[in-house]
């Protein structure tokens, strides 16, 4: 894959190079700054772009997103951040080819290039913190009352990008109930008839809107 990183830590940037190099990966642009980050991946359409949040300042990261995304709105990114950070995603992650990972899980370099290889195919990573973070949030404003224990459960492992099959495996149950499942979290988070995969991401995301303070 090409890739543009956009990181303000020189060492982290340069290692995270270097490990996605080893990896087989031509990174194309480094940036420390939000706005040169969106200048080389306009000048290099990467197939996959990896910026930190706070890059330097808080959100910047997130307004190059932003930014990218509406120039090029097909554009997978990887969002990495040292701590949680929930607001303003939802403006990115309903529309997929998103992944939001703390930086801790890049120490696992397998899991790291899983994830990171999903977003660039248009599919959604979400760190499991982040996902459990969410979840809370939600919980608090009832959205996922009606939802079965094991829905959540389901529920979180979409939110990370498993696939039916690979939740099914994760929870010991067949590929079929796992369908049941998602139908219902579908019917009772009131989503419609839509794509797949949009639904899927919105399921994620339908108990999230208004929660930004």
């Amino acid at each position: 894959m090409r890739i543009v990183i956009g990181e303000d830590s020189a060492l982290f940037r340069e290692g995270l190079s270097a490990l996605l190099e080893s990896a087989g990966h031509e990174i194309v642009g480094r940036a420390a700054t939000g706005p040169v980050a969106v200048a080389q991946t306009r000048a290099h359409r990467p197939d996959v772009v990896v910026l930190d949040i706070r890059m330097p300042s808080d959100a910047e990261g997130i307004d190059a997103a932003l930014e990218i995304r509406a120039d090029a709105p097909r554009t997978p990114v990887m969002l990495l951040s040292q701590h949680i950070e929930t607001r303003r995603t939802l403006e990115l992650v309903t529309a997929g080819g998103i992944g939001y990972l703390l930086k801790d899980r890049v120490l696992d370099v397998d899991e790291f290039l899983t994830a990171l290889d999903r977003v660039a195919c248009g599919g959604t990573s979400l760190d499991p913190d982040v996902v459990t973070r969410l979840l809370g949030a939600a919980r608090a404003t009832n959205v996922l009352d009606t939802l079965t224990e094991r829905e959540i459960e389901v529920l979180a492992l979409m939110a990370e990008g498993w696939s039916n099959a690979a939740v099914g495996q994760h929870l010991f149950l067949s590929e079929r109930t796992i369908e049941t499942h998602i139908s219902n979290i579908f019917a009772k988070l009131g989503l419609g008839e839509s794509r797949d995969e949009n639904r899927r991401v919105r399921a994620i995301l339908a108990y999230l809107d208004g929660r930004e303070a």
